[in-house]
């Protein structure tokens, strides 16, 4: 198994067992506050965009020429830039931070989820 420790949308670290050969995508979309994933993993949407901690983004596979031209036309494209349903988890341990732009798009489509946390006073961020 590796671990993926994954940075949530309030900055708080979670270790997330995986099984290696899965999509980052696959892991992220299990979690509460996961990524939206909304193309499936086609590599046509960017809404399960993620940053990948610079000692940790070579143990990913590295980018294909698709993935990099549709990161590079974010306006929050960074050098870390990642998407992670072409990241595949290896047998390492990796770390990712999910981007508030993947955050947005997953509450848009888990509109019960915003509401409640709206209510909670922990949405929009406040950062």
């Amino acid at each position: 198994m590796a671990t993926l420790q994954v940075i949530d949308r309030d900055g708080v670290s979670h270790d997330v067992e995986c099984k290696p050969g899965l999509k980052v995508m696959e892991v992220l979309r299990e979690l509460d506050y996961g990524v939206a994933a909304i193309c499936g993993g086609m590599c046509s949407c960017a809404t399960c965009h993620i940053y990948v901690d610079d000692a940790w983004k070579d143990k990913l596979p590295a980018p294909m020429s698709d993935e990099r031209d549709l990161l590079t036309e974010l306006s929050h494209y960074r050098e870390n830039s990642r998407l992670s349903c072409q990241s595949l988890v290896g047998s390492e341990d990796v770390d990712v931070d999910i981007t508030q732009e993947s955050l947005q798009a997953f509450l848009d489509e888990n509109p019960d989820l915003r509401h409640r946390l709206e209510a909670e006073g922990k949405w929009p961020l406040k950062r």
